[in-house]
Formats: C-alpha cells, sequence, structure tokens
C-alpha cells in the first residue's frame, strides 16, 4: 500500500499515523510514482470551486486552499485523474473517489467510456465515485 500527497504537512501526519504500516511518498499525483500500477487508487482530490471557498463554514476554511480548492468549477483534479489515473491501474482495477455532493454527474462524464457508479454518503448527497 502506498499512500501520497503532495503537502509536507500532510505528509507529516500520514508519517505519524500510518507508522510503518505503507509507504507514504510525496507526489503530486502520480508524478513521482513512476510507472507502477495499483489495484485500486483512493483519492480525495480538492474539489471545491474557488469562488465557493470564502463562503465555507469557518472550521472548513481553516483547511490549507490548497486542500480544498479545485479551481474554477472544483474539476481540476478529476480532470487530471481522467488522463494520468488510467496508466497507473492495473487491469480491473479501480478508482475511488470523494466528490462534492453537486459533482455527481459532471466527475463520471470526465472519464467517458468508464464504468461510473455514483454513492451517495448518510445525507443522501452524492459522495463517492467507482470508475472501473
Amino acid at each position: 500500500m502506498t499512500a501520497a500527497d503532495f503537502s509536507d504537512a500532510a505528509l507529516g501526519y500520514a508519517r505519524a499515523n500510518l507508522d510503518g504500516v505503507c509507504e507514504v511518498v510525496k507526489s503530486d499525483l502520480f508524478s513521482a510514482l513512476g510507472d507502477r500500477k495499483f489495484d485500486v487508487i483512493v483519492c480525495n482530490p480538492p474539489y471545491i470551486a474557488s469562488a465557493v471557498i470564502p463562503t465555507l463554514a469557518p472550521e472548513v476554511r481553516r483547511e490549507p486552499v490548497e486542500a480544498l480548492d479545485g479551481g474554477a468549477d472544483g474539476l481540476d483534479f478529476y480532470r487530471r485523474l481522467a488522463i494520468e489515473a488510467p496508466a497507473h491501474l492495473q487491469e480491473g482495477g479501480l478508482l475511488l473517489l470523494e466528490i462534492g455532493y453537486d459533482q455527481g454527474e459532471s466527475v463520471p462524464a470526465l472519464f467517458s467510456g468508464k464504468k461510473a457508479e455514483v454513492f451517495k454518503d448518510y445525507g443522501g448527497h452524492d459522495r463517492i465515485v467507482v470508475i472501473s
């Protein structure tokens, strides 16, 4: 198992919490992973539209902006994942993505030709997309 993030602070927490359970790598998506392939990739990318960030609850705004800001429409990282992730998935592998409550149609549409299932959270909002 490999955990990756580009934030030094997040990597520090990951190393402390995972304590040798898995490899922890500093990487912007797949940039430091070479040609490695995985059976499952789980990703919680920044998915909030830039203009929405100032309106978020104060406890959410305490998060680093780079952990929240998904670009003008919130989909920047998903576009990158749609391009980069297939090269890092084993045949038959799965890509699991956390999404914003209003991205249940837009995120799957970026993965054309792939099967996409959207799952709701306990509040009834779209929250997870599984790409296979």
